[in-house]
């Protein structure tokens, strides 16, 4: 049986740490600087499983649906993120347009569809293949997640745009709104608990 590491190098003064066992609620911090170096997970990976399945279903439903309908003089405008990213090329803007797509809907759908394929085997005991590099890749990932940026911009743009045109919210910006909650409770999973998920004692290793 493969046991969790019982070394932890600070993040904050390279110190060597022994891992001690935590209780709930309790935090492991560096002697030498005080940096966090673990906490207890509690009942935290029970609780982010759905929270992600809820994200795909709010990202499939902001990506493939209107954010926002405009009305002036008669006329009547709606487009999805997809379409905007579109505009943004065509109107020779493709770097935005590139950066945009990637920040708003392909990092993000990246995040939430690996955390959904290492938490449901974990769930049942079980590490998926290509565990260490996937849990490598979700660290890399966090920081290009930017929906509750975009949404920011949404936001103002409907501010600026109410004096001049009626504005429609579509169910896009509604789910985009739901999203961005989701997602900070999500991505504040600490990856150091996948570890202690991935490597815990399994009834069989036990009974062996």
């Amino acid at each position: 049986m493969k046991e969790v590491p019982d070394i932890i190098v600070c993040e904050g003064c390279d110190a060597i740490c022994r891992r001690v066992p935590l209780q709930p609620r309790e935090v492991s911090r560096c002697q030498r600087c005080g940096t966090e170096l673990d906490r207890h997970a509690g009942d935290q990976s029970a609780r982010i499983l759905p929270l992600t399945v809820a994200s795909l279903i709010l990202f499939a439903i902001a990506n493939l649906f209107p954010i926002v309908e405009i009305q002036l003089q008669g006329l009547s405008s709606r487009t999805t993120l997809v379409g905007a990213v579109v505009v943004l090329a065509n109107e020779g803007m493709s770097v935005v347009a590139l950066l945009v797509l990637a920040t708003t809907l392909l990092f993000p759908l990246l995040q939430l569809c690996i955390l959904f394929y290492l938490l449901v085997p974990l769930a049942h005991a079980r590490r998926p293949a290509g565990f260490s590099t996937l849990v490598n890749v979700l660290q890399m990932l966090r920081p290009w997640g930017m929906v509750e940026v975009f949404l920011l911009g949404v936001l103002v743009a409907l501010v600026k745009l109410g004096s001049m045109a009626t504005v429609i919210p579509g169910a896009a910006l509604w789910a985009f709104i739901g999203l961005t909650v989701l997602l900070t409770a999500v991505l504040s999973f600490n990856p150091r608990a996948f570890w202690e998920l991935a490597f815990e004692p399994r009834p069989e290793d036990a009974r062996a």
